[in-house]
C-alpha cells in the first residue's frame, strides 16, 4: 500500500464501513423480495408479473430523480441526505407490511418506498467516499458498495425465517425496524464526507473542506463515455437484478423448497462480498474498462447453468456464486469508471446519472421475468435474453479504453 493510501486509511477508515451499511438500507426491497412472492401470491391470488410490478415503480420513480439528487448532494452534502434517507427508506419498507391487496394501496405503497430509496442511492455513499479516498479509492469503493451484498446475503435468508415464524406482514415490518436500528447510530456517529465540511468525526487529522476537480456537468453529458457507462449500467441492472430478485422462484420450480432456495440465493450475497472485494483490488492496479468488461461477462454463466442443469444443486450453487461475484462488482465499476473518467467536480450529478440507468433497469428487469415467467410458464426466454444483454453491456465497457489523466487532476473551465 502506498503513503498516500496509508494516510487515507489511517485518516477515515470508518467511514467507508459507514457508508456500506447506509447503502445496504437501499437495496431491502431488491434483495428479501424473493422469499415474499410466493406468500403474496397465495394472499392476494397476484401473479409474480403483478407482484414485481411494485419493484418497477419504486425503481422507476427512483431513475427519474437519480440526477437531482445527485445534484443535491453535490451542494448541501451526503450526510444530511444519508441520515434522513436511511429512516424514510427504512419506515416505507416497513409499511409494505400493511398493504390490504387492492391495486391502489399496493401502488401507492411501493411510490413511498420510492421516495425512500431516492435518498439512500448509490451517489450518497460513493460521493462521500470517493471525496475522502484517491490513492485507495478502488478498495474503499468496494467496501463501501458491499452493502449491497450484506442486503443479498442476510435479506434473503431472514425474510424466509421471519415470514415461516411470523408471518410476511410481520417479516415486512420486523426487517425496515432491524435495518433503521442498526444502521443509523452507525451513521451519525462516522459518515462525513469532505463535502459536508470539516473533519470526519472518525478521523485522525483535521481536513479542510476539497476543491473537487474534474468535468463540469455540461462536459460530461456531451461525453460519449457518459452513454456507454449508461447503456452498460442499464443492460447489466435489468438482467442481473431481474435474475437475482426471482432467483427463488426460479429454484423452487426446479423443485427446491422455499427455505433451501432461499439459502442458495443467499450465496448471491456471500459471493458478491467477494466480488465486491476482489474487484475493487484489480481496480487499484488493472485498468478498469477491462476489469468490468470481465466482471459483467459472469452472469452468462449463471443464466447457462439455470438453463441447461438448473434442476442440480451443485449447478444452482455455482449459478448464484457467479451472479454473486458480478453482483458485487457493478456499481464498483461503474463508480469507479465515473470518478476516473469524470473527476468529482460534477460526480453527484454524472454519477446520478448513471444510477438512474441502473435504477431503470431494476425497474424492469424484475417485471420483464416475472411477465415471461406468466407468459411462458418458464424463466428459459428471460435467461437467453440475458446473456445477449450481458454481452452487449460488457462490450460496452470494453471499448471505455484507459481514463484521461487529466479528469482527476485539473479543474476544467466551465
Amino acid at each position: 500500500m502506498s503513503k498516500g493510501a496509508a494516510a487515507e486509511w489511517r485518516s477515515f477508515w470508518l467511514l467507508p464501513f459507514a457508508a456500506a451499511l447506509g447503502y445496504s438500507t437501499s437495496v431491502i426491497h431488491v434483495y428479501s423480495m424473493g422469499p415474499f412472492i410466493e406468500p403474496l401470491q397465495q394472499a392476494f391470488g397476484w401473479s409474480r408479473g403483478q407482484i414485481s410490478f411494485g419493484l418497477t415503480i419504486a425503481s422507476f420513480i427512483s431513475a427519474i430523480f437519480c440526477v437531482p439528487v445527485g445534484i443535491l448532494v453535490d451542494r448541501i452534502g451526503p450526510r444530511r441526505v444519508g441520515l434522513i434517507g436511511v429512516l424514510l427508506m427504512s419506515g416505507a419498507f416497513a409499511l409494505l407490511g400493511t398493504m390490504t391487496g387492492t391495486t391502489a394501496n399496493w401502488v401507492a405503497l411501493w411510490v413511498i418506498v420510492a421516495l425512500g430509496t431516492l435518498w439512500v442511492q448509490a451517489t450518497v455513499w460513493t460521493s462521500a467516499v470517493a471525496s475522502r479516498f484517491e490513492a485507495s479509492r478502488g478498495l474503499a469503493f468496494a467496501i463501501t458498495l458491499s452493502g449491497a451484498a450484506l442486503s443479498a446475503a442476510v435479506a434473503p435468508v431472514l425474510a424466509a425465517w421471519l415470514i415461516g415464524g411470523y408471518g410476511w406482514r410481520t417479516a415486512f415490518v420486523a426487517m425496515g425496524g432491524i435495518w433503521a436500528a442498526l444502521v443509523f447510530p452507525f451513521l451519525l456517529l462516522c459518515f462525513r464526507g469532505a463535502h459536508d465540511g470539516g473533519a470526519s468525526q472518525h478521523a485522525t487529522t483535521t481536513s479542510p473542506v476539497k476543491v473537487l476537480k474534474g468535468v463540469t456537468l455540461s462536459q460530461g453529458l456531451r461525453s460519449p463515455t457518459l452513454y456507454k457507462l449508461l447503456l452498460a449500467s442499464g443492460l447489466f441492472s435489468f438482467t442481473a437484478i431481474g435474475a437475482v430478485v426471482h432467483f427463488v422462484p426460479i429454484l423452487t420450480d426446479s423443485g427446491a423448497t422455499p427455505l433451501a432456495a432461499a439459502g442458495v440465493a443467499a450465496l448471491v450475497g456471500v459471493f458478491s462480498i467477494f466480488g465486491r472485494l476482489g474487484t475493487g483490488f484489480l481496480l487499484d492496479r488493472f485498468p478498469g474498462h477491462i476489469v468490468g468488461a470481465l466482471a459483467f461477462m459472469l452472469p452468462i454463466v449463471s443464466a447457462l447453468l439455470l438453463l441447461f442443469d438448473g434442476a442440480n444443486p451443485l449447478s444452482q450453487a455455482v449459478a448464484a456464486a457467479a451472479l454473486g461475484l458480478t453482483v458485487g462488482s457493478e456499481v464498483d465499476v461503474i463508480a469507479f469508471l465515473a470518478a476516473k473518467h469524470f473527476g468529482l467536480r460534477s460526480f453527484g450529478a454524472l454519477y446520478g446519472a448513471l444510477v438512474m440507468a441502473l435504477s431503470l433497469g431494476t425497474a424492469f428487469g424484475p417485471l420483464a421475468a416475472g411477465t415471461v415467467f406468466d407468459r411462458f410458464d418458464s424463466y428459459a426466454p428471460f435467461l437467453m435474453l440475458a446473456i445477449v444483454l450481458m454481452g452487449v453491456s460488457a462490450t460496452a465497457l470494453f471499448s471505455l479504453g484507459l481514463a484521461p489523466e487529466t479528469a482527476e487532476t485539473a479543474a476544467r473551465s466551465p
